[in-house]
């Protein structure tokens, strides 16, 4: 008797719909810190890409308000990830054999360990009217390759322990 496969649906999400909270480095502690979305009375632009953001830090303290134009998204699987606001270096990486494995928060995390730890995983057709550049579709093709699941999900159970150990 073998066991159901274990499916999953792409929820069409961007990697755009996880920068309303991004986890990242400390600049002054090295600690985890938080940058979030601030609701812009003016503008009404809460959770937007633009909208300004606060940085702050329970550790230490530390805080900062960014109001910027532009937002600067990390490219390579090699590089160091960083959050696309203030450029700190994002809580949620790891290196792995194949590259770099990096997300913002743990909703996106979460999102990242479904989607590996499926045997069955399922697409809207090209067809059909949505978006077709989602997260999971952007994923390098070594993050979605079953040979290395294992890999993969051990490197996102030891980004979640960082986060949940402290």
């Amino acid at each position: 008797m073998s066991l159901a496969p274990v499916r999953f649906r792409d929820p069409l999400s961007t990697p755009d719909d996880f920068t309303g909270s991004v986890l990242v480095h400390c600049p002054r502690c090295d600690r985890i810190a938080r940058v979030q979305a601030l609701a812009d009375a003016e503008e009404g632009t809460r959770g937007a890409l633009f909208a300004p953001r606060r940085l702050v830090c329970r550790a230490c303290g530390h805080a900062r308000t960014w109001r910027g134009r532009s937002a600067v998204f990390s490219g390579s699987s090699r590089a160091v990830a960083r959050d696309p606001y203030f450029r700190l270096p994002l809580w949620l990486q790891t290196e792995t054999r194949h590259g770099r494995l990096w997300a913002y928060d743990l909703a996106q995390l979460t999102l990242l360990r479904r989607f590996v730890a499926a045997s069955l995983r399922e697409r809207d057709p090209w067809d059909e009217h949505g978006r077709k550049m989602t997260y999971v579709a952007r994923l390098p093709a070594w993050v979605k390759s079953a040979k290395n699941r294992n890999e993969v999900l051990r490197a996102v159970d030891r980004m979640r322990a960082s986060v949940t150990d402290r």
